[in-house]
């Protein structure tokens, strides 16, 4: 015979499952003072039950969880699923065919907890905890809503006004909003931030008025007009005109000085009738005596002339300058080319890096599978560490475990077992539960479906005197032996495969902690 794992869903009448007020999933199970048994915990979140509502297939579910779970139509129970119990209609969970579970919820109410939070001594009950303490222990770290930080729910008002890095601020100058990391470059810019003047001495200078506070303070300092020419005097606000009346003459030399360097650089040699200068005096006279008359008007256009050889060696620095700017613009629009083709470049080999990521990814888990993947039907499971295992499988973490993969051949039927170390359906709490699982392979539009070998388990004697053997031969109508449509099939075989008591005690079964399963395929008349 033939049996499937897990319970079957026992029929149940239609009842509406009432509005029930929670928004919150299970308790924790930390919250706890007690080990949680498996059936105070939610299918879905897999913590203590909250509100528990129990379905028509038997399992239970928070009233929060199972409306979520619900609230786009009916769904299949993934628990029957994983306990091998899936039978419709009655593992369809529907909002319409469960009801609350007040009998689970009272003996949940009165389990013993305590407080997960640190530094925090408070114990009670469960009912005690969820109506007078979650959500208000002093010692819970709970996040900033503004800048995710855990800080402790005693201390969270004086982090919102005082330490929160993302707080927001009004700038008591200008009144303008901003988040507290930028206040310094917010300082930098604020129109309305007092300055001192380092002249003269006055505080609380709105930056906006700070410009013309300097071109007006008294004692503030500017360069001379003329030091375009050469004078180096810096000189306080208000007193350029006395500056510019006592220094007219010096002004004059630096001007000339100017002009009789132009001069000198240029390439004519002086004719008759130009004025020459006299390097005794520091003055322009004509090499022939003539009418002062004439002199000044040659002067006036020497002078003249001088300025126009300025204007012209600007113009051609200007040009100069053109030039050069328009080459460094060539070239950094040459730059800005090489560094979009070098990003291209880049953003391709992240691409390739990325592939070739997955690829690797891909072959090892290939050489994972093919380390213990044998292709003749017969596999060998070792199974360390049994202790520890059946421990989680009893405390419903990990109820059940999969075998790797193994073939009839290199291109035939892809099996593997599932083993539940604490039972299931009728062994739990009192057999190892062994089922064989019918896997999608590659190769499935080859073989004959539906899959018919015969199937022989085994746990070994490690004495190699007495294994426990139990074989059956596939029920060829049962979806468990169709060609799967699914990752897997229903998983098939033993609730009863061995008891537990087997393996107490100095069994020849565990050593060293270690049990050892195989699976024999019969390959006849492959």
């Amino acid at each position: 015979l033939v049996h499937t794992a897990g319970l079957p869903a026992k029929g149940m009448a239609r009842i509406s499952l009432p509005s029930l007020d929670s928004s919150l999933p299970g308790i924790p199970q930390s919250v706890l003072a007690v080990s949680m048994e498996a059936k105070y915990q939610c299918q879905q979140c897999h913590q203590v039950l909250r509100k528990p509502v129990q379905a028509q297939c038997g399992h239970r579910f928070c009233v929060h969880c199972f409306k979520l779970l619900t609230s786009s139509g009916p769904k299949p129970c993934e628990a029957c699923r994983q306990e091998e119990i899936y039978e419709e209609p009655q593992s369809i969970l529907n909002s319409n065919e469960a009801f609350p579970d007040n009998a689970a919820g009272r003996e949940i109410a009165s389990l013993p907890a305590k407080c997960i939070s640190e530094g925090c001594s408070w114990t009670g009950c469960i009912k005690e905890y969820e109506a007078q303490h979650e959500g208000k222990c002093e010692y819970e770290r709970v996040p900033c809503e503004t800048c995710q930080v855990l800080i402790l729910r005693s201390e969270k008002e004086r982090h919102n006004e005082r330490e929160c890095e993302a707080r927001t601020l009004n700038c008591k100058y200008c009144k303008v909003s901003f988040n507290f990391k930028e206040i310094k470059a917010h300082d930098e810019i604020c129109q309305k931030f007092p300055m001192q003047c380092k002249d003269c001495g006055k505080k609380k200078i709105p930056r906006e008025k700070f410009l013309d506070h300097s071109r007006s303070c008294a004692k503030s300092k500017t360069a001379c007009p003329f030091s375009e020419v050469g004078c180096k005097v810096v000189i306080d606000n208000g007193k350029h005109s006395d500056h510019e009346q006592t220094s007219v003459m010096e002004h004059m030399r630096l001007i000339l000085a100017m002009m009789s360097l132009v001069r000198l650089q240029r390439p004519e040699a002086p004719g008759l009738g130009e004025w020459q200068e006299d390097s005794g005096l520091g003055l322009y006279r004509a090499p022939e005596d003539g009418a002062t008359a004439t002199a000044a008007t040659d002067g006036g256009g020497a002078a003249v002339r001088a300025l126009e050889n300025i204007v012209c060696v600007l113009n051609r620095e200007v040009e100069r300058s053109s030039l050069t700017l328009e080459a460094f613009s060539r070239q950094h629009r040459l730059d800005q080319d090489k560094i979009e083709n070098l990003g291209n470049k880049v953003r391709q080999l992240e691409r390739t890096l990325t592939m070739r990521d997955l690829q690797l990814a891909e072959t090892d888990q290939t050489l994972r599978e093919l380390q213990f993947c044998t292709f003749d039907g017969v596999f060998v499971w070792k199974i360390a560490d049994f202790s520890r295992r059946r421990q989680d499988a009893v405390a419903g973490r990990t109820p059940a475990m999969f075998s790797p993969a193994f073939y009839s051949s290199k291109y035939g039927y892809k099996m593997c077992l599932r083993l539940y170390l604490n039972g299931d359906g009728t062994g739990r709490g009192t057999h190892l539960s062994l089922f064989f699982v019918v896997m999608r392979g590659k190769c499935d539009a080859l073989l004959k479906w539906p899959f018919s070998q015969k199937v022989t388990l085994m746990l070994l004697d490690q004495n190699n005197r007495e294994h426990i053997i139990d074989a059956f031969r596939p029920d060829v109508s049962s979806t468990s032996f169709q060609r799967p449509i699914s990752e897997m099939n229903i998983a098939s075989g033993c609730p009863l495969f061995c008891p537990l008591a087997k393996l107490a005690g100095k069994s020849s079964y565990l050593r060293d902690d270690t049990i050892f399963i195989k699976a024999i395929v019969d390959l006849t008349g492959l």
